[in-house]
């Protein structure tokens, strides 16, 4: 009896292991969205064109390494991506809306919003 309980544990073990790695993979492979410039908000709007020429920026966090720790943006090396606050319309802090950079911030054309603070990500198209 001893014998069959213990197949019973590493069976349903497998089978915990083997669901995981399956939602795992699904997440990976869950495609972003994307949305035009034209379509986002006009403060993001606006915020992208600031990270375009370089500033000024109004938060002090602005430009700060993105972690990525989420896991919903393709994965890259620490530092590689960059955060910067959209401003919300009547929110007392910076709000939950960002664009996020990857690569140099000036030079990339790869950038990415979230109005739900990092929960889902647009990659944002020209």
């Amino acid at each position: 009896m001893n014998s069959f309980v213990s197949a019973i544990k590493k069976i349903s073990i497998s089978l915990v292991f083997s669901s995981l790695a399956s939602l795992a993979l699904a997440y990976e492979a869950t495609p972003i969205r994307t949305v035009s410039v034209d379509d986002l908000p006009k403060e993001a709007q606006s915020t992208l064109a600031n990270i375009k020429k370089g500033g000024p920026f109004p938060y002090e966090k602005d430009g700060s390494v993105f972690g990525n720790y989420e896991r919903v943006l393709p994965q890259q090396k620490r530092g590689y991506y960059r955060e910067y606050t959209v401003k919300t319309p009547r929110a007392r802090n910076r709000g939950a809306r960002r664009i996020i950079a990857g690569g140099e911030p000036k030079l990339t054309d790869e950038f990415y919003y979230t109005e739900d603070h990092y929960a889902s990500f647009r990659k944002i198209k020209n």
